[in-house]
């Protein structure tokens, strides 16, 4: 028996994706730059896929969607886009619970003399619009903050904090990657100027993603060369991947409510299954959160009597057949602790030994209820001394 609880780090592509991309790679693989009708043939197969995409977030103009390789290049787009625009260093706000594509190229400029203000977030990882307010300079000209953090799963509220940055002139981005597909997104309705999504986040292919951007809003490419995507992302688009990703992103959008509410209840149910264990600390908003997502750390006295991290809980689960995540997807690779759990508030070592589960349109009951009982008794085997301590 195997279960795939890692439905954050990516998703299994629809079939009607996939027979989407194998129709484009047979039948329609021409350059949609070229003129003549190969080429024309791809090009209203990417237009197709642009108002697919646009649709999902209410995007009042196709145009408005800038195709990229992904999450990741759309988030820096967004962020360097806007920056290379001043000969001199500026102000920048992110959270201090952003994916790593925005804290690290921020990071960087940084180090080259911008000053960036990391916004605290609270015990639950969501971060106060006061707190924002306040952070305002003159020489503010971009805040970034994540819609749905990928960790813990919570919910950020955006359209609050991008109603403050509206008042003040300043550009504002979200990265909705975790959110879109599995929440309803209006553009408008949260008022940001930017949106990064990632198309293998709901079930289309991996290698493709998508910046919103505003009309009216100027950006610098990252590279130069043949000013494919409104100039702004130039290079040959991958037509199949695009074709896929747009077929994804519509079957999303109307199926969105059914499996929302269905994601809900299973999330709910494992919280719930989870609860009374003595070992497990649960992680991130309840109220304000993800619908499929369920994240956990151990606490700090079990996880300094035992030295369990939660690698050790991915191995054990992948043992029985089980995958999950340690944390966020992008630092599983890496023991040290986790620096959403260290934002918020979380010792060192609790936050070494975060896991997240996260469930999808192949989730069962019967999956979550025998993850449950899996996870209880490797936590019961891990801990023997620990118990017999106490």
């Amino acid at each position: 028996m195997q279960i795939y609880l890692d439905y954050s780090a990516t998703t299994p592509p629809r079939t009607e994706a996939i027979a989407k991309m194998q129709e484009i790679l047979s039948k329609q693989w021409g350059n949609p730059s070229s003129l003549h009708d190969w080429g024309q043939r791809s090009a209203m197969v990417l237009e197709e896929a642009r108002m697919q995409v646009a649709r999902l977030i209410n995007a009042p103009s196709p145009d408005e969607i800038v195709f990229t390789s992904g999450g990741t290049e759309a988030n820096n787009l967004a962020i360097m886009g806007v920056v290379q625009q001043y000969s001199t260093p500026q102000h920048l706000i992110i959270s201090s619970v952003e994916h790593s594509a925005i804290s690290e190229p921020v990071q960087r400029l940084e180090q080259r003399g911008w000053q960036v203000t990391c916004l605290p977030v609270n015990r639950y990882g969501r971060a106060n619009p006061t707190d924002l307010a306040n952070a305002l300079q003159p020489n503010t000209v971009l805040i970034s903050i994540i819609y749905g953090q990928s960790e813990v799963g919570t919910l950020q509220p955006i359209a609050e904090l991008a109603q403050i940055a509206r008042q003040q002139g300043i550009l504002f981005h979200t990265d909705a990657v975790q959110v879109a597909g599995r929440l309803p997104l209006d553009v408008g309705e949260l008022g940001v100027d930017l949106l990064s999504l990632s198309s293998h986040k709901l079930y289309g292919p991996q290698g493709a993603g998508a910046l919103y951007c505003r009309r009216g809003v100027e950006l610098v490419p990252l590279f130069g060369g043949g000013g494919q995507e409104g100039k702004l992302r130039s290079g040959t688009q991958a037509v199949p991947i695009i074709a896929g990703f747009g077929v994804a992103a519509e079957l999303a959008a109307s199926e969105m409510a059914i499996q929302t509410a269905r994601s809900r209840e299973m999330r709910d149910r494992l919280f719930d299954l989870l609860a009374d264990s003595p070992y497990l600390t649960p992680t991130g908003d309840r109220l304000y959160r993800l619908p499929h997502h369920v994240s956990f750390c151990l606490g700090e006295s079990w996880a300094n009597a035992t030295q369990v991290t939660g690698k050790t809980l991915v191995r054990q689960l992948n043992l029985a057949g089980i995958g999950i995540s340690a944390g966020s997807a992008c630092h599983s690779g890496k023991l040290s602790p986790s620096p959403i759990l260290t934002a918020m508030g979380y010792p060192k070592i609790s936050a070494l030994a975060g896991i997240r589960l996260t469930l999808g349109r192949h989730t069962t009951v019967e999956d979550i209820d025998w993850t449950a009982m899996v996870l209880q008794q490797i936590l019961k085997r891990l801990m023997p001394e620990a118990v017999a301590a106490r």
